[in-house]
């Protein structure tokens, strides 16, 4: 086990059936424990838990980020370029729909960043980036 703060995120779900077949088949995440209500996955090394709550789920909001609507409600994880491209490369292959496709964020900026947002079965935004320089991560 390392010892490099992880987070932890609850989210809702509408069943749990299909947030396994997404979570473990789709983006690979390792199941841990469960209940009939809630699932843990391991998610590029956080830990997100989806509790069965049909009427929390999905996103509702969005605001615009340089020319994007953004859910605003959403999570993700900061992958390297190499394995942002290769999930990037792996949902297409499998027509996993984006809800804003692959593409680069504030281009020439600071925080410049390749970004998508995908949606889970329950409608739960889940935005993935990478940075081609872990310093810009949090640049201004």
């Amino acid at each position: 086990m390392t010892s490099r703060p992880r987070f932890h995120l609850a989210f809702p779900v509408h069943d749990l059936a299909s947030a396994r077949a997404f979570y473990t088949g789709i983006l690979g995440c390792a199941e841990g424990r469960s209940s009939t209500d809630w699932v843990d996955f391991d998610f590029f090394g956080h830990q997100i838990v989806a509790h069965l709550s049909p009427n929390e789920a999905g996103h509702k909001a969005h605001n615009l980020v340089d020319g994007d609507e953004v859910p605003v409600r959403h999570f993700g994880a900061i992958l390297s370029m190499a394995q942002w491209r290769a999930l990037a490369d792996r949902l297409k292959e499998t027509n996993v729909r984006f809800m804003i496709e692959p593409d680069i964020r504030f281009e020439g900026e600071p925080g410049e960043q390749a970004t998508f947002f995908i949606l889970d079965p329950s409608g739960n935004a889940l935005e993935f980036k990478a940075f081609d320089d872990d310093s810009r991560i949090f640049a201004t």
